[in-house]
Formats: C-alpha cells, sequence, structure tokens
C-alpha cells in the first residue's frame, strides 16, 4: 500500500450560498447532500439555491456592474492585480483545495494538485490581460475619425461540470473577470465544496461585493434559472450536450443571450504504424484513462494501424492492467472512483453492451472494490464503428481499439460522428499528421501528444461538441462586445 498523501478528512468550512461578498442560506431552507464518491456516504449538506437566489446574485451581479461602480471605474491594471492576488491564495492553500477536490471529486490527490496549479496559471494568464484589451482605429472613407471598444458584456451565468471543478471555475471566471464582466456562477451539485471555499478567496483577495457571487444547486432549478434569466447577458454551459441544447434553447426564449457552449465529444486518436509502440501506448492510455475517462476531449476511440494492431492491444492491455486504482489519498494512486452511481451504473450498462455486440473484453470491463463507485481500467478490442461503445461518449475509464488501413479512411471514421472536440495523431511522417489535422473536424488536434491544454491555447468544439472558445486570447470575445465610434471630421474652410 502506498503511503498517504493529502488530508482525507479536511474541514468543511463553507456550505452557504456566497451573494454580494456574504454567506446566505438558501431563500427556500432547503439543502442538499455532497457525497463521497469512494464509499457513497454525505459529507456534509450544501444550502440548495434555487430561482429565488439567482435573482438576489443576479441583482447583486447588475449592482456590482453599474456605471460608477468599484469594478466599473477600477483601472484595468488593477483588476489584473485583483486576479493575480486570488491566483496566488490558490497557491498559497493548494494542499487544503486540492484536499477538498479529492474528497469530493474522488480523484487522485496529485491530479488535484495539478489541477489546481493549472488553475493558478488560467488566472495568472488572464491578469495579464486586463490593460491589453483593446480596440483599433479604422481608416474608414470619409471626412470622419473611426475606433471601436471592446466593453464588457455585463453580468454573466456560468454553469460549470464536476469532472474538473476548479479548473472549471478558472476557465469561466478568468476571461470574463479580465474583461470587467461580473458573474453568477453555479458549480455542479456533485462537487460545490471547492467552489465555495474560492468564493471566500476571492473576497480576501479584495473583489468588491457582487462581482463574484456563487450559487451551488441543481440544474433544473438554480441551472435553468441562469439560462432563463431576462437580466443575465450572457451564459456559458460546460457539460452534456444533452443538456446545452437546453441551455441554448432558454438563452432564445428569454432575452437571447449571448452563449458558449463547451460540451461533449468522442474524439479519435490515430495510431499510425511508423510509431515507437511503447510510446505510443503510453500516449493512448493516458488520453483516454486520465481523470478516470471522466474528460470531454477524451481520446476514447482508439485507431491503429492493422498491421501494428495485435502488439499494441497487448501493450495497451498491459497498461490498463498495471493502473493503480483506489484510495484517491494514497500516493501511487492513479484512478479513484467514478463521481456517483449514475455514472457507475452508465458506465457499466455501455460496457456490457460493448460485450453483447462482439467487442473482446481484454481486461476491466467490471466495478472494482465491493463499495463506492469504481470501475476496473478496461480494454476492449475489436472494435467496430456501429457499436454502441464507439459512437456514445462513456465518460469512464474505457478504451476501445478499432483498427484501420489507411489514412483516407481514418480521416472519414474519425469524421462520422456528430461531435467534434478534439483529435490526435501520432507518427513520425510530417505529411500524414498535417494531412490529418487539417482534415478532421475538431476544435483541438494534438500532434504526437493528446490533451495538452494550457492557458494561452484556444479549446473550444466543432459540430455538436458546442461553439465558442475557452482560454487563449479567443476566450475574451466571448465576453466582450465590440462598440464602433464614428465621429464627423469638420472640413475646414478654403
Amino acid at each position: 500500500m502506498g503511503d498517504d498523501i493529502g488530508n482525507r478528512n479536511p474541514e468543511i468550512k463553507y456550505t452557504q450560498l456566497f451573494i454580494n461578498n456574504e454567506w446566505h442560506n438558501s431563500a427556500s431552507g432547503k439543502t442538499f447532500p455532497t457525497i463521497n464518491p469512494c464509499n457513497g456516504e454525505v459529507i456534509c449538506q450544501i444550502q440548495e439555491g434555487d430561482k429565488a437566489d439567482v435573482d438576489k446574485a443576479v441583482q447583486a451581479a447588475r449592482n456590482a456592474f453599474k456605471l460608477g461602480s468599484k469594478w466599473r471605474t477600477m483601472d484595468a491594471s488593477e483588476r489584473g492585480k485583483l486576479i493575480h492576488k486570488f491566483a496566488e491564495l490558490l497557491l498559497r492553500d493548494i494542499d487544503y483545495i486540492s484536499s477538498l477536490e479529492s474528497l469530493d471529486n474522488g480523484k487522485a490527490y496529485t491530479a488535484s494538485v495539478g489541477d489546481i496549479e493549472h488553475s493558478a496559471d488560467v488566472f495568472k494568464y488572464y491578469a495579464g490581460w486586463c490593460d491589453k484589451i483593446c480596440g483599433k482605429t479604422i481608416p474608414a472613407d470619409g471626412s470622419i475619425f473611426c475606433y471601436t471598444r471592446h466593453e464588457p458584456v455585463g453580468v454573466c451565468g456560468q454553469i460549470i461540470p464536476w469532472n474538473f471543478p476548479v479548473a472549471m471555475l478558472s476557465w469561466k471566471l478568468g476571461p470574463a473577470l479580465a474583461c470587467g464582466n461580473t458573474v453568477v456562477l453555479k458549480p455542479a451539485e456533485q462537487t460545490p465544496l471547492t467552489a465555495l471555499y474560492c468564493a471566500a478567496l476571492f473576497k480576501e483577495a479584495g473583489f468588491p461585493p457582487g462581482v463574484v457571487n456563487i450559487v451551488p444547486g441543481y440544474g433544473p432549478t438554480a441551472g435553468a434559472a441562469i439560462s432563463e434569466h431576462m437580466e443575465i447577458d450572457k451564459v456559458a454551459f460546460t457539460g452534456s450536450t444533452e443538456v446545452g441544447r437546453i441551455v441554448m434553447a432558454a438563452a432564445a426564449k428569454s432575452n437571447l443571450k449571448r452563449v458558449t457552449l463547451e460540451l461533449g465529444g468522442k474524439s479519435p486518436l490515430i495510431i499510425f504504424s511508423d510509431v515507437e509502440l511503447d510510446w505510443a501506448a503510453d500516449w493512448a492510455h493516458n488520453a483516454i484513462f486520465a481523470n478516470h475517462g471522466q474528460n470531454c476531449c477524451a481520446g476514447s476511440r482508439t485507431f491503429v494501424h492493422e498491421s501494428i494492431y495485435d502488439k499494441f492491444v497487448a501493450k495497451a492491455k498491459k497498461l490498463a492492467e498495471e493502473r493503480k486504482v483506489g484510495d484517491p489519498f494514497k500516493v501511487d494512486t492513479a484512478q479513484g472512483p467514478q463521481i456517483n452511481k449514475e455514472q457507475f451504473d452508465k458506465i457499466l450498462g455501455l460496457i456490457q453492451s460493448g460485450k453483447e455486440q462482439g467487442a473482446k473484453v481484454q481486461c476491466g470491463g467490471e466495478r472494482f472494490g465491493d463499495k463506492g463507485y469504481f470501475v476496473k481500467p478496461t480494454v476492449f478490442s475489436d472494435v467496430t464503428d456501429d457499436m454502441r461503445i464507439a459512437k456514445e461518449e462513456i465518460f469512464g475509464p474505457v478504451q476501445q481499439i478499432i483498427k484501420f488501413k489507411d489514412i483516407d479512411e481514418v480521416i472519414e471514421r474519425a469524421n462520422k460522428t456528430h461531435y467534434g472536440l478534439a483529435a490526435g495523431v501520432l507518427t513520425k511522417d510530417i505529411d500524414k499528421a498535417m494531412t490529418f489535422a487539417n482534415s478532421v473536424l475538431a476544435g483541438s488536434v494534438w500532434i504526437n501528444c493528446y490533451d495538452l491544454c494550457t492557458p494561452q491555447t484556444p479549446f473550444g468544439g466543432f459540430k455538436q461538441s458546442g461553439h465558442g472558445r475557452e482560454l487563449g486570447e479567443y476566450a475574451l470575445r466571448e465576453y466582450t462586445e465590440v462598440k464602433t465610434v464614428t465621429m464627423q471630421i469638420p472640413k475646414k474652410n478654403s
């Protein structure tokens, strides 16, 4: 057994709603449990926000956004300093936040530490952008002077998922705050604890009241209230394609608020015959099994050239069998539990469908242990494109290895999906790599690597994987309005 790491019993400091820099009970008085996925036991009760609470948070955000408010009149460089200070507070408390994340989410403590470090980097990146968001002067025809201003959208509603709770908070809040917006954020009901702790850090960093509001609650109530709200100017959502449709429809039916969506994926990873097998198998393994397979851009369709297929399958099987599953607070644990029973049952159901449809289970294919929501790392071979496991997003530790013959064929098959979030290719042949990268319908393409997301690189999907971009300079476009100012220049009398 590995040594313990982190704190498996962190003190739960915040369970209320955070509105206008103050802690509140829900208007209804209701609470909901957040569950430890390692054992299915209740960690604590959280105040359950719904429409009345969202209304209160929106009013606070609207007041903070008013012309003449402290936030609106603050120098852009000062706004950057606040965001940077928040990032430093994340790092100051990284051990506590990582422990809280692993308790609530179930991910390995070492992975939680990496998520918090990444989140701090994202906030620091956007802190640097605050005083660099600017428009253009335009040489328009005629005797006129024309320029553009990039102004904040206003009050932004943000709905984040449970798989990367703090990282997704950083992807949403970083660009929104850098552009001068105010925010009402709903964390996933499965993982509210770290978002609420971050709320306290925003206050400690010195953000004015109402700039950041955190309202935990359920999607059909609190999430719907955000999507439908007439005083919210923009909504950003990360989650399933199914719920993304609901969010977009609600935005259209209300005030036509702007929408960005980062949704599901069934991303292909193409492995050509010229690769070094151990290296390729390792990349493919991490592409699907990272974060317990709970990753929207996971390389969940592993296409392997027929000439190396059998050898690759053997190596993939060995890596999966060696993957350490168990207690997130053990130093050698690579994979903890799935987030909840619903996901656990869904994953096992799709595994069963793979067995029934003729795919071969090389390893795994069943639960791990006798409590909690652990699934054994599973490898399927002999997978065909028409199987459910090759078409549906499993969102679990299940690798599907599919055989292919040539580049034209695999490009067509890779694109035969309603998703388009990400893709990868492993090859020494630059012509094949660039042909694939230019032909695949995906928002991110990784060559000889996979899932390398940095604060500077934009991320988002094609097709039903969503629209809009997060991270990088491109994310700033989602949180600004472009205003054109045109002035007539009087002609001099001759």
